[in-house]
């Protein structure tokens, strides 16, 4: 819900001059009711093509086995349970800006959110994959759940953390599928109001009867409470549950409490990251400029640097843990990550997740879009090297030196990795062509009370504090897409 206090100090949510209710359904439905422009079929087609190889990948693994990969018996978890673990950390944004900000009032999550959800639906299947397919045998992909089987009464082992994953994931997905797809019952509504012949017919069916009734809309909204409800401890509880997979067993390296607030806030990290990297292109392609604004960008910018300084505060913990425990397997397994024949992997998770995201201390760098989204890429390399530091690094020496063997990845590994990238961006692209990227209903709540031209408005009437006026005006030239003649005018 808007706030109807709001200070005319605070930046404005919705930038430009004469924004109407129908200007929003406009600018925010043009994608979908036009022809896609070229820089959508150039991205489509780049991302068909990965998906394609995704494709071929994950059937050769299917058709030869996972013996295709570079697993060998010491190393065997790689950069398939690598790609799991990063996937879900990139599916926890989304459900945090929706359900954690939404409980919080914070209004700066309504030009965002939409987008973040459907990234984390995404980001879920893409790491369900990898599941899949290290099962090594796909038609048994039931087995993990607790149903009687043709074997009698077989039952999972309810005390694997590897089973609490199947419980977590499918429940993190379910309830942010649903949540997702609650959003979008208004919009869907509009576009079937819009539509005719055919799309009308598919977009009535999708929009569930949708009237915009006062009923409706108290029912939409206590609905979102209880959904943000429900998700919020699903954010914290899931990537808990992904960090007892290494947390409960005895190998140096995992075996650390540490491990599920630090996997949680890492997830928070790459997941803001990979919203940053989607939403800067997005909003500049579409022409989204007014409703995303620097203001939503340097907010994700602070969110990132803060989840970067737990991380970078985790990694110290876990070299004084090390240190401090007198363990020598420990010491050594840490030690290893320098000067290793893996150090090189080392180094790029530090240096990418520590390093170089202490630049966003600097106010010029998190409202600098090139560079926030050199930095956001940036980071998903880090974090993607940081889950294979913990998990090729501590598996290929172990206590036995005879043992020693080291990771080298094949090309179905490779393909399978990169695939699902191309799988992720194909999905996302056809998300923003036949659904509104940006929730209307909740764009429009704030129109009348964090806009520009409302805050023009309030200095139009002339009875604010002259010192809150001069300041708002002299941070004009921190504001995107704000115009400071049309401030002089008034």
């Amino acid at each position: 819900m808007a706030s109807h206090s709001e200070s005319i100090i605070r930046e404005p949510l919705i930038t430009g001059d004469n924004i109407t209710y129908a200007q929003i359904t406009n600018d925010v439905l043009r994608p979908v009711e036009n022809m896609p422009g070229r820089a959508w079929w150039i991205g489509f087609t780049i991302a068909s093509l990965g998906a394609s190889l995704w494709v071929f990948a994950v059937s050769w693994t299917f058709w030869y086995g996972i013996g295709e990969w570079g697993l060998n018996k010491t190393v065997g978890w790689a950069w398939d349970i690598t790609g799991f673990v990063w996937w879900v950390g990139i599916g926890h944004a989304g459900t945090l800006i929706s359900a954690i900000l939404l409980l919080f009032r914070q209004n700066w999550r309504n030009s965002i959110n939409r987008s973040a959800e459907a990234m984390t639906i995404f980001a879920v299947i893409c790491a369900a994959t990898y599941v899949v397919s290290h099962m090594g045998r796909p038609w048994l992909a039931y087995w993990p759940l607790p149903l009687p089987n043709q074997f009698g009464s077989i039952w999972v082992n309810f005390n694997s953390p590897l089973v609490w994953d199947v419980f977590a994931i499918s429940t993190y997905f379910s309830v942010s599928l649903v949540f997702w797809y609650t959003g979008l019952l208004p919009d869907l509504a509009s576009i079937r109001d819009r539509a005719t012949g055919i799309r009308q017919k598919i977009y009535s069916v999708m929009s569930f009867g949708w009237t915009g009734s006062v009923k409706t809309w108290q029912r939409f909204e206590t609905v979102c409470l209880i959904l943000a409800g429900i998700s919020t401890p699903l954010v914290l509880s899931v990537h808990t549950i992904v960090s007892m997979d290494f947390a409960t067993s005895l190998e140096p390296g995992w075996h650390t409490t540490i491990f599920p607030p630090y996997f949680v806030a890492g997830a928070i990290f790459s997941g803001f990251a990979m919203v940053q990297t989607l939403l800067l292109v997005t909003r500049k392609v579409l022409g989204l400029e007014n409703y995303i604004t620097m203001f939503h960008i340097e907010a994700m910018n602070k969110i990132i640097l803060l989840t970067g300084s737990i991380v970078g505060v985790a990694y110290l913990t876990e070299f004084f843990i090390a240190y401090y425990s007198g363990n020598e397997y420990e010491r050594y397994t840490f030690l290893n990550r320098f000067i290793g024949p893996y150090w090189w992997a080392g180094c790029m998770m530090y240096g990418c997740n520590v390093l170089m995201t202490q630049l966003m201390w600097f106010k010029s760098v998190r409202r600098n879009i090139p560079i926030s989204w050199v930095l956001s890429i940036v980071v998903n390399i880090g974090m993607w090297f940081e889950r294979f530091v913990i998990i090729v690094v501590s598996l290929h020496r172990d206590f036995l030196p005879s043992s020693w063997a080291m990771f080298h990845p094949t090309w179905v590994d490779m393909s399978v990795f990169i695939g699902s990238i191309g799988l992720f961006f194909t999905m996302f692209l056809l998300f923003i062509r036949v659904l509104p990227s940006i929730a209307m209903g909740e764009v429009k709540l704030i129109l009348k009370s964090t806009s520009e031209q409302a805050k023009k408005k309030l200095l139009a009437h002339g009875d604010l504090d002259p010192e809150q006026v001069k300041y708002y005006k002299d941070s004009l030239v921190k504001f995107d897409s704000v115009e400071i003649a049309d401030y002089q005018k008034v």
